[in-house]
């Protein structure tokens, strides 16, 4: 990996989005059919929230990545363009609308995630327990991914999660150790791992991932992937980080796609069983195929 730009450095050069970053606006009856379903039964989706460059791709394909328990979160993560504040009481009959909406889209694989709730006793995980089921009963056939917080490492409410068995079960790592506290603010390195390798031990088949070019070298990317291994995570995925707007982290440098293919051979070469690897790449993306 080449030494990272300094951000200052970047700021004053005002370097543009390589060419490899250049997404389609959103388009198409299948779009506008997937915006229609998730006005009309007032549902968040990390899509939007999250400013994701593949959106049009997704939503194209019929497919959304829905985020429960509201759209404001506690931390202040200083990569993520999800609202940080004081979130609303949460919604009890959230559940069925989600579980209706999957339902209607008529979705094959269905991926959730939410934002942390750290104000409330159970973190969310009862929220997120009752979703997985209602799913399940009105949409049997439909498998489930489901990407978690690490619920303050309070390990009564991520063994709800256990106990409702996901196909596949993702916490992000986000980002190498030393970027940790910078990056990830009130997360924990380790704990993020603990939540991983507790995943493991209850039967969870397991997925994280991590987003470049925040100024990580690759020595440490490379640490980052061992430690992983050692919690027996199966799927990696590895994507470009963009800075949603001037008030988050700014982007130290553009990852080349070669990099990420060159990752990809290091992380599959580790054991993992199945890697995403690519400057567009995100968490649910084409999490369909990770199901093996």
């Amino acid at each position: 990996m080449e030494t990272p730009i300094d951000s200052n450095t970047l700021e004053k050069s005002k370097i543009s989005k390589p060419s490899w970053l250049r997404v389609k606006l959103p388009t198409g009856a299948e779009y506008a059919q997937v915006r229609k379903i998730v006005d009309t039964h007032k549902l968040h989706t990390i899509c939007e929230s999250g400013n994701c460059p593949n959106m049009g791709e997704c939503w194209g394909a019929g497919t959304a990545t829905f985020m429960i328990l509201g759209n404001i979160c506690t931390r202040s993560c200083g990569f993520c363009a999800v609202a940080t504040g004081r979130p609303l009481p949460v919604d009890w009959d959230e559940p069925a609308r989600v579980a209706e909406s999957v339902k209607l889209m008529k979705v094959k694989h269905c991926v959730i995630t939410s934002v942390d709730r750290d104000e409330i006793k159970d973190g969310g995980s009862i929220i997120w327990a009752q979703t997985i089921n209602k799913i399940r009963e009105v949409s049997p056939t439909t498998t489930l991914e489901t990407l978690i917080p690490d619920f303050r490492g309070i390990w009564e409410n991520l063994q709800r999660i256990i106990d409702v068995k996901p196909e596949i079960v993702s916490h992000n790592l986000e980002t190498v150790k030393r970027l940790t506290k910078q990056v990830r603010i009130q997360a924990k390195y380790e704990r993020s791992l603990e939540v991983l390798h507790r995943l493991k031990q209850g039967g969870c088949k397991t997925k994280s991932g991590i987003m470049l070019g925040l100024g990580e070298t690759k020595e440490e990317v490379i640490e980052a992937l061992d430690d992983l291994r050692k919690s027996d995570v199966d799927i990696l995925t590895l994507g470009q980080y963009l800075q949603p707007t001037p008030k988050h982290l700014p982007v130290a440098r553009f990852v080349k796609p070669s990099e990420f293919d060159e990752f990809k051979e290091i992380a599959l070469d580790k054991g993992f069983k199945y890697v995403e690897s690519g400057p567009l790449v995100r968490s649910s993306y084409h999490a369909e195929k990770h199901l093996f």
